[in-house]
């Protein structure tokens, strides 16, 4: 029994698969949480509505990781593989990120030292440079085929892709405000170039290639006869229009509070005359 989804060999069937490895995780993710925000509540604490949002984050981690999603992304379709990768980043990530209460990210960053790690990253620049830089990475032939051939490399890639997605959303969501200190307009620019403008240059090259780039995908067999060219185009089409709803939802969203926040009047001058 495997404990991680990785590269398997055989023939797809509907067949289930029990990965234990991910279940573990997942309860490794919720129970620390679970108990902190147990301990923490109170009469006027809104702990309720922050822990549906951190368990929603962490449902659609595990949705996007277990079978039969996480099989297929490793071992048959670039496409599903390209889901799991919207999932991580920009549905599961910012989830997690609102379901965690100020003293809480404190707690966790109580060093200085990872406290100064953590503001840096949150620099717009600094976390659109890193997160599409992972992007890249973990999306070029090399990584894909190299990690996702082993239960341990997949499961690096998994976890990479869930941390980069904290990354792309601390500058806007962060629980501590010195990390989300940028007025509306320059988050809506910074979010719209990170995790719009940015993923549809590879998602473009993926899109028009003329030949399969990744072997884990192309000498993998058949899902329902979709031949592997046409997968990776899917998948190409996933990266480049898979994530506007979220990224021009929640430019529209900072834009309405924005446009709702008070404006000081001008003062007015007393001309002489």
């Amino acid at each position: 029994m495997q404990f991680w989804c990785s590269t398997i060999e055989v023939p797809w069937t509907w067949n289930f698969r029990a990965y234990p490895g991910i279940w573990a995780m997942v309860v490794l993710i919720s129970l620390p949480y679970l108990m902190a925000m147990r301990r923490r509540q109170g009469p006027n604490s809104d702990t309720s509505a922050k822990t549906r949002f951190f368990l929603a984050g962490v449902l659609v981690f595990w949705v996007a990781t277990d079978w039969p999603l996480g099989l297929l992304g490793a071992s048959y379709l670039a496409s599903a593989h390209m889901v799991q990768y919207l999932l991580y980043t920009l549905v599961a990530a910012p989830l997690m990120l609102l379901g965690v209460p100020e003293w809480m990210a404190r707690q966790m960053l109580g060093r200085p030292s990872v406290h100064r790690t953590a503001l840096r990253l949150s620099r717009p620049v600094t976390a659109g440079v890193v997160f599409n830089l992972t992007l890249i990475f973990t999306h070029s032939p090399w990584a894909v085929d190299t990690l996702r051939s082993t239960q341990f490399g997949s499961f690096a890639m998994d976890i990479i892709w869930l941390l980069s997605g904290f990354v792309l959303w601390i500058p806007i969501l962060s629980p501590l405000p010195e990390m989300t200190g940028s007025q509306y307009p320059v988050k809506m620019a910074y979010l719209f170039l990170a995790a719009g403008v940015v993923p549809a240059i590879p998602g473009g090259f993926l899109t028009f290639a003329t030949f399969p780039l990744y072997s884990t995908y192309e000498l993998a067999p058949r899902f329902h006869s979709l031949a592997a060219d046409t997968d990776q185009q899917i998948a190409g089409l996933v990266m480049k229009l898979g994530g506007i709803p979220i990224v021009w939802g929640t430019m529209l969203a900072m834009m309405m509070k924005w446009m709702a926040e008070p404006r000081e009047a001008p003062v007015p001058t007393i001309q002489a005359g």
